[in-house]
């Protein structure tokens, strides 16, 4: 066990393996295709794959393949294996050396939680997600969207079928994320990302220790065809958008504590956008 844990150490010591890690435990359970990552990461694909092969090895993370696309996921049950060893044997769980952990395991506190969509325009998908769950959460929610390239209008098709489902849309803005990571914006309890991966759509990564969530989907944005072709990528988007925060927000957040809270988000993501029409 020791080497084992050793070895995989030695691999994260460089920065560069680490920085790919990294990426992969912030996408985890999603798998990402090996050219997403050199992109995100600007590292040249002879390079990455050195890396990717010696992560491999040391199982912290696997392989599979999509047609001709290689995808990789950190192997979650040997990265906890991992930190066990560090939290659990080398400091024997104390809090006082390994306080970061032991307040991972607290219950969410009794009070409304801070909750942020983050996708690229900020003008259709994370505005849907904004609307509805500041509609379906009542009280216990401060929602907030944004993106990584904003629009500087909301997209009329959006706009119409937030208007058709009686949202409010008077409230709505397009805005950056950078607003919510001013010094003086709210601390975030929870990070959604609704882009789509496979588009290989720039989804940012939270600072910072929010609960995260990966809830991608096809942009309606980008829809082709007639009018009404491109209506129904809208509804569609809405309807995958609605399933998934009805699953949120029946979660028992004030009395779950943050593994088991993050573990439900992650299942939420799993949720196929063809089931959730």
């Amino acid at each position: 066990m020791i080497e084992e844990i050793t070895n995989q150490l030695a691999i994260l010591g460089h920065p560069q393996r680490i920085s790919v890690f990294r990426m992969l435990v912030r996408r985890f359970p999603d798998s990402v295709p090996a050219g997403e990552l050199a992109t995100g990461l600007d590292i040249k694909a002879s390079t990455l794959s050195n890396y990717l092969n010696a992560l491999q090895r040391s199982g912290l993370v696997t392989q599979e393949r999509a047609g001709t696309s290689l995808l990789y996921s950190v192997d979650m049950k040997t990265v906890q294996q991992m930190l066990d060893f560090l939290v659990l044997d080398c400091c024997r769980g104390r809090p006082d050396l390994c306080m970061p952990f032991t307040q991972g395991n607290d219950a969410m506190t009794d009070r409304k939680f801070n909750v942020l969509f983050l996708c690229v325009g900020n003008s259709a998908r994370s505005i849907f997600a904004e609307s509805l769950l500041r509609a379906l959460g009542g009280e216990r929610f401060n929602v907030y969207s944004a993106g990584t390239q904003p629009t500087s209008d909301l997209n009329p098709f959006a706009v119409q079928v937030l208007q058709d489902k009686g949202h409010d849309t008077s409230i709505l803005r397009s805005k950056h994320m950078s607003e919510f990571a001013a010094p003086d914006a709210p601390k975030m309890d929870f990070v959604f990302t609704v882009c789509n991966q496979a588009a290989n759509e720039d989804c940012p990564a939270w600072e910072g220790q929010p609960i995260s969530g990966h809830w991608g989907m096809v942009d309606p944005v980008k829809a082709n065809g007639t009018e009404a072709e491109k209506s129904l990528a809208f509804q569609n988007a809405y309807g995958a958008l609605k399933r998934r925060i009805e699953a949120f927000t029946s979660l028992p957040v004030e009395s779950l504590d943050r593994i088991a809270l993050q573990s439900a988000v992650d299942d939420i993501g799993r949720t196929s956008v063809e089931d959730s029409k």
